[in-house]
């Protein structure tokens, strides 16, 4: 009887970690969120999604060039990263733009990421800088 109770309870618990391990869920561009929707529509108008997908609270839009986008519950981005183009110029803060184009004359910001801290970013020649709430650089990795 002990073995048989034993054996339900993992049998219960293997089944709930199954469910919890599946999070990702393809879904429509359409069902994403309204400002998700218009970011696409505004910023990678010309280019192709090749998956739409719920992860939990976040969502992910991956594009046929490999290029990809994240966004919050509420449909804000949260990371863009462009692998080896530009982002869109009008999502990267001025304080940014004009650090980068300061220290890093012709380099393009490829990726930009939402952090608490502030913002993280990679450019075009591989090193990715990290900026505070305040837009001051407080670590550059190569």
């Amino acid at each position: 009887m002990k073995i048989f109770r034993l054996l339900s309870v993992m049998t219960v618990c293997l089944v709930f970690t199954a469910i919890s391990c599946a999070h990702d869920k393809i879904i429509p561009v359409t069902q994403l969120p309204a400002p998700a929707q218009t970011f696409i529509k505004t910023y990678f108008a010309d280019k192709t999604v090749a998956y739409a997908k719920q992860d939990g609270a976040k969502y992910e839009v991956k594009f046929n060039d490999g290029a990809e986008v994240e966004f919050t519950r509420r449909g804000e981005w949260d990371k863009v990263d462009c692998k080896f183009a530009a982002v869109p110029e009008a999502i990267v803060p001025e304080m940014i733009k004009t650090y980068v184009a300061t220290n890093y004359p012709g380099a393009l910001v490829t990726k930009i990421d939402k952090e608490r801290f502030g913002y993280e970013i990679e450019i075009s020649n591989g090193l990715e800088l990290k900026f505070d709430r305040n837009f001051n650089v407080f670590d550059i990795d190569d």
